[in-house]
């Protein structure tokens, strides 16, 4: 049986089906866990069909933008159309649409950058430790039993512990590891498009924390609106990324939510930013700090 980290790069190697059109399938096992078609996959999935229009031998993604429209419907495949917005010396950029029963469920605009040397700068990495002495976030129990991922192409392993067991937080932040769970081809758009595909998996939680509330413990629903990246540094997706997460605001059903992702060299290799609805189900049953 193939691994669930091979069974993703089958999930990224879309089908061109005419000009600057492709067809993403669905995961070959289905996850009951999800009601609709996970962000990340429709994310990563719609940067590699832009890729697909770019020489990647002489430009790369610097930046991406993005909103989720419609939930995706898991039974089907998706349709990515891209648009060819321009090409430039120095800067492409590309339109993509994710198309599911005749109607857009996701849009994504990415722009690719020769490389040029300039001033260069980051703020520190974070201390965390070493992610070989913590958990995989597979492996623990989450409340409600069973396991909170089974078959995850990514090994998450959080730094402070799994969110259902945090009440507070005092720097109301969260660190967490994360890295493809096997070896990966050297193709740098693939390590880029797999990045993009785990920065949805933890970061909207990040707004949360300063409530010390859970969406697995709480009856909290959450769906992400947009998402974006900025892609600074070269990084591979199947060595250990530290991803740095801080909410700076929630407010009126949506939470706000900031990313650092950092190469175990202390190099930051990615920013991400990421608001999200959050609405609790029954305001009764969310703790007074959440509430507050």
């Amino acid at each position: 049986m193939a691994s669930a980290v091979e069974d993703l790069v089958d999930l990224l190697d879309l089908e061109p089906i005419e000009v600057n059109i492709f067809r993403g399938a669905q995961p070959r096992e289905e996850n009951p866990s999800l009601q609709r078609v996970f962000g990340g996959q429709v994310a990563g999935q719609a940067l590699v069909a832009a890729a697909r229009t770019v020489d990647a031998h002489e430009r790369t993604v610097h930046s991406l933008h993005a909103y989720f429209l419609r939930p995706g419907d898991m039974t089907i495949p998706i349709v990515y159309d891209v648009d060819r917005i321009r090409d430039g010396k120095s800067f492409t950029t590309r339109r993509v649409v994710a198309i599911q029963h005749g109607e857009a469920i996701f849009n994504l605009r990415a722009s690719f950058h020769v490389h040029e040397e300039g001033l260069d700068h980051q703020v520190e990495m974070p201390e965390a430790p070493s992610p070989e002495t913590l958990p995989r976030a597979d492996e623990i129990e989450p409340p409600t039993g069973g396991r909170l991922w089974s078959r995850q192409p990514v090994d998450i392993r959080y730094v402070d512990g799994p969110p259902w067991a945090r009440r507070q937080s005092p720097s109301a932040r969260q660190l967490v590891w994360i890295r493809a769970d096997g070896a990966l081809p050297d193709d740098p758009v693939l390590h880029t498009c797999i990045v993009a595909y785990a920065s949805d998996y933890t970061l909207l939680g990040a707004s949360l924390v300063p409530h010390g509330a859970s969406y697995f413990r709480d009856d909290i629903m959450m769906a992400s609106l947009d998402h974006a990246m900025w892609f600074h540094r070269p990084f591979r997706a199947d060595e250990w990324l530290l991803y740095s997460q801080t909410s700076p605001s929630a407010s009126g059903g949506r939470g706000l939510a900031y990313g650092g992702i950092f190469r175990r060299d202390g190099a930051l290799a990615v920013s991400v930013v990421q608001e999200g609805l959050i609405r609790p189900v029954d305001p009764a049953r969310v703790s007074p700090r959440y509430r507050g």
